[in-house]
Order: C-alpha cells, then sequence, then structure tokens
C-alpha cells in the first residue's frame, strides 16, 4: 500500500472513524484503524463489532493494500503534522510515513484479521435532512433509560413510514417523542429500536463531517434497515449498527388524550423559576409541587426541604381548566423545557395520579411534533 494525501484530509478522515477503537484487551486488533486503497479511493474502518465506521478520504494512490494500526497514536499524530503532504507507504508490517521534515515509521497488524463490517442491502432507502435529523433526535435521546436491566429501554425507537420518522425514548419515568417528515422508495413500515451509543457516536459524527461535504450530499442522511442491522450514509462515511432485539413497550397507551387544565408558560421564566425552586427540593427525590388554582392566571410552584428551607414562587401564565397540581422530578421537568425551542410551552395535566405533557406553543401555528411526557411522584 502506498498512498499520499493531504493532512487536512486524513486529519478529519481519522477523527470521524477513530473514536469507537478502544482498549480491547481479547481482541487488540479492534483497537486499530484499517487504512486501505482500492479503486481510486483512501478508505478509512474501524469497529467494536457493535458499531462500524467507515469513510472515503481524497488523495493519490500509487499501490493499493491494506494495513492496520493503533487508532489514537496516528490519530493523533497526524493531527500534530503541518498541514502539508503527507505520503504513507506500508512495508514489513510497518508504516513509513513522510511529511515535510518529519519521518516516522509506526508499527501495525496486517489486515486479514480485521473484522469484516457487515453488508446492508441498499435496495430501499429513507432519508431525511441532517439539521432537521440531528436535533430531533437530541430531543428525545437523552430520556434514554442508563439501567441495563431493560435492554429495549436502552435504546430510541424508530418508526419509518413513507413519509415520515417517529423517535421516542423513555426510561418508564419519562418519555420523549418526536416526528421528522422522511422521503422513502419503500412502503413497508419498518419498527426498530437502535442502541442510544449508536445514536450519540451518530450525533458527533455529523456534527464533525465538513459543510462542503454534506451541501455536495444535499444535506441528507440516508437509512438502510434490515432485521437486525441499520446502515447510516452521509456523505462519504457510513455507520453501521447492530439493532436491539425485542419488543418496544407500546407506550402510545399512556399519553393522555385529554387534559383537565392547560396552561400556556413563558419558557425562560419557567426555567428560572424551576431552577430556583429545585434549590429546596428534598434529596434524592428531586420533588417540586406544581399548583394551578382555579381562576388565577398563574402557576404556584413550590419545594420545601427540612435540611435548605422552602420556596414558593408565582409565575405567570394562561391557565384553563379545573383547580389542579402535580408533584414531578424538577431534573426531568428541566430536560423537557430544555429540548422545547419554542417561546412559550404548553403544560398539560389531568390530575396528580396521572403523566403531565409538554409541548412546544407557538400562538401562529403550533406544532404537536414534539411531546415530553412525566411520571408524577405521588404523595
Amino acid at each position: 500500500m502506498k498512498l499520499s494525501s493531504l493532512q487536512e484530509n486524513l486529519k478529519n478522515g481519522l477523527y470521524l472513524v477513530s473514536h469507537i477503537a478502544g482498549k480491547n484487551v481479547n481482541l487488540p486488533i479492534l483497537n486499530n484503524i484499517k487504512i486501505e486503497t482500492f479503486n481510486n479511493h483512501i478508505k478509512l474502518t474501524t469497529t467494536d463489532l457493535e458499531i462500524g465506521i467507515t469513510t472515503k478520504i481524497r488523495g493519490k494512490i500509487e499501490k493499493e493494500g491494506a494495513f492496520t494500526v493503533e487508532s489514537k497514536l496516528i490519530t493523533d499524530f497526524i493531527s500534530l503534522l503541518p498541514n502539508k503532504k503527507i505520503d504513507i507507504e506500508n512495508k514489513e508490517n510497518k508504516l513509513f510515513i513522510k511529511s515535510d521534515n518529519y519521518k516516522t515509521i509506526i508499527k501495525g497488524q496486517i489486515a486479514d484479521d480485521f473484522p469484516l463490517i457487515p453488508e446492508v442491502s441498499k435496495d430501499h432507502y429513507y432519508k431525511t435532512k441532517i439539521d432537521s435529523f440531528k436535533k430531533s433526535l437530541s430531543q428525545v435521546i437523552f430520556a434514554v433509560s442508563n439501567s441495563e436491566s431493560r435492554a429495549e429501554l436502552s435504546g430510541v425507537f424508530f418508526n419509518f413510514t413513507k413519509d415520515k420518522l417517529i423517535m421516542a425514548a423513555t426510561d418508564s419515568y419519562r418519555l420523549a417523542e418526536k416526528e421528522i417528515k422522511i422521503n422513502s422508495n419503500s412502503n413497508e413500515e419498518k419498527k426498530i429500536i437502535i442502541p442510544a451509543k449508536t445514536l450519540q457516536e451518530l450525533i458527533r459524527v455529523l456534527g464533525a463531517i465538513k459543510d462542503e461535504e454534506l451541501s455536495a450530499d444535499g444535506g441528507e442522511i440516508i437509512f438502510y434497515v434490515t432485521d437486525n442491522q441499520i446502515l447510516f450514509v452521509v456523505g462519504n462515511t457510513e455507520i453501521v449498527s447492530r439493532l436491539i432485539e425485542g419488543q418496544y413497550p407500546d407506550y402510545k397507551q399512556i399519553i393522555p388524550v385529554n387534559n383537565e387544565t392547560m396552561a400556556i408558560i413563558e419558557r425562560a421564566e419557567f426555567i428560572r423559576a424551576v431552577k430556583a425552586t429545585a434549590l429546596f427540593s428534598k434529596t434524592g427525590i428531586n420533588d417540586i409541587n406544581l399548583d394551578f388554582p382555579l381562576g388565577k392566571k398563574k402557576i404556584i410552584i413550590t419545594s420545601t426541604s427540612s435540611q435548605t428551607g422552602e420556596n414558593t414562587t408565582d409565575l405567570d401564565a394562561d391557565v384553563n381548566g379545573k383547580d389542579n397540581g402535580i408533584v414531578v422530578n424538577y431534573r426531568y421537568l428541566l430536560d423537557g423545557i430544555n429540548n422545547i425551542d419554542t417561546d412559550n410551552i404548553k403544560f398539560e395535566i389531568i390530575n396528580s395520579n396521572t403523566p403531565c405533557i409538554l409541548r412546544p406553543y407557538n400562538e401562529e401555528k403550533n406544532p404537536n411534533n414534539y411531546l415530553y411526557i412525566i411520571m408524577p411522584i405521588k404523595q
């Protein structure tokens, strides 16, 4: 293998793929990046056996071949070189690197033992705008469960149809759901669960890909789905991941259809009031009380702690419906408020024993494509 490329191209490519290569004692080659040259392409690949990432970078190929080197070492080294041409050649199980006044030899391993990245059929696709997808994914992924006792809750539920994608995540204490528009050449509905780790890596990669590469591809991300794998394609980069087996809970049945009380609240003031009240919540319970008194255009937010004291905040709001109240975990409440991007928030409640709902609210257009549910803390 013999190639040359600009330092910037190599540095960007290595950064995209290097993150998932870690310290694997049982299979040391998983700590490596595979560098491959074929068909006038330089291809970089890493895998941890659950996720595989490949990207293609520009360069000149003099001799085709493949070799693997320790991920962190080559990524750190290439990033320190000046932004000039780098010549790389593989000889005698070593990588010879030459750039400007740097001459370096890095020991590695032959590529024969590097795991194969699964092939995913590209017959049927779903695609959408990257900006919309990235923002929407961040609005649900935070609600994923960290517990390993229920594997299906450790991922995000994706429901693909021909013209929309619904994403949902829950840890059984709160739930976030987001709907976005997509295009597809398939009429088949696909319901899958994607590991949160995969999606966090995808968000990182989407943030690192150069704008010019994205614009050349129309700024779209393409999804290809099989029974147990998903492939994400963004520009010259591909991420393939296993899916989580199992049935996602039928969360639709816990979403309240009606409400007894509804309030329109200014988002910025709501955040301030919740944070102030949270300072006096009980440690470990994180409880704050939201009261919606009948006939008063306000919400009364209170908390009491035997250690720190108590707080009451009266917050102006457009409240309609019955005299009502609910106790919630303030951390969960703030997570929801922070992921709603309208100036005002719609807060819906039936009673103190059923889940409350937060939605974006805009007087001109009331977007119902995002909702966030919090289970109450029962007294």
